[in-house]
Order: C-alpha cells, then sequence, then structure tokens
C-alpha cells in the first residue's frame, strides 16, 4: 500500500511540474513545444487529430496566441502498466482559455505523460473546449 500511496505521491508532483511548463510552453514559448512529446505522440484538439511532435509542432503553431488558466488539476499512477518499462500518469486539467481578442472559454484537457530518463513526455493528448449544452426546450 505504500508503493501506490508513493506512486500517487510523485504523479501529483509530476502534474504541477509538468503542467506548469506545458501551459508556460504553449502562451509563451510554443515554438518549442514540440520538445515535450514523444516522437510518435498523438494530440486530438478539438477532434483534429495529429500524430508525431513535429506535426503536433505545425499544427499548434498555427493556432491563435493563448493564455490559459488552470482551475483543477488530478493526476494518478497507471498502475501495472507502462510505455517502454516507465512510469506513465494519467493528468487531468480543466480551466480557462483566452484566444486573441475572443472571449475566454472553458477548456478541459487530459494528457498521458511517460518518464523518459529524467524528463516527462506526452504519449496521447486530448484537449476539447467546452460548450454548453443546447438547453432549449424542443
Amino acid at each position: 500500500m505504500d508503493d501506490v500511496r508513493s506512486k500517487i505521491d510523485q504523479a501529483c508532483r509530476v502534474a504541477e511540474e509538468f503542467t506548469k511548463l506545458y501551459y508556460e510552453t504553449v502562451d509563451k514559448r510554443r515554438h518549442l513545444i514540440s520538445r515535450l512529446y514523444m516522437d510518435t505522440g498523438l494530440l486530438s484538439w478539438n477532434g483534429n487529430g495529429v500524430t508525431g511532435n513535429e506535426n503536433i509542432l505545425k499544427f499548434m503553431i498555427d493556432l491563435p496566441p493563448t493564455d490559459h488558466e488552470i482551475s483543477t488539476l488530478d493526476a494518478q499512477p497507471i498502475l501495472d502498466s507502462a510505455v517502454n518499462g516507465q512510469i506513465t500518469l494519467m493528468i487531468q486539467v480543466s480551466g480557462n482559455v483566452k484566444y486573441q481578442e475572443k472571449p475566454t472559454k472553458t477548456f478541459q484537457q487530459n494528457f498521458i505523460v511517460t518518464a523518459q530518463g529524467d524528463k516527462w513526455k506526452i504519449v496521447s493528448d486530448c484537449f476539447r473546449l467546452q460548450e454548453p449544452l443546447n438547453t432549449k426546450n424542443s
């Protein structure tokens, strides 16, 4: 049980450090974003699928400048499962994002990250803007 608790504590620490680095990179140094993804990384951005860190960079560079504000953060180890024998974590984030002069929008993002030596790399990244449901009665 102590081993599981230790892995959960590690996941929480890594999630805080990793998300700070990720959103600072997206908002201020986007040209470096490919360094955070595995070579074979997968991005699903509002239903647009992109594979490979260089293709992800090309996709992200074309997005308007952003400013992210994190509201919630959760992380947990993926126990008894690893990518290439490395520790693997699931990180869930929600918050607000502002694109240039557009109104602020709510977003949710889920990452699968894995340890690659002393660095964490994104295996899978799913980003989704949160739109309110249409509540009109039909």
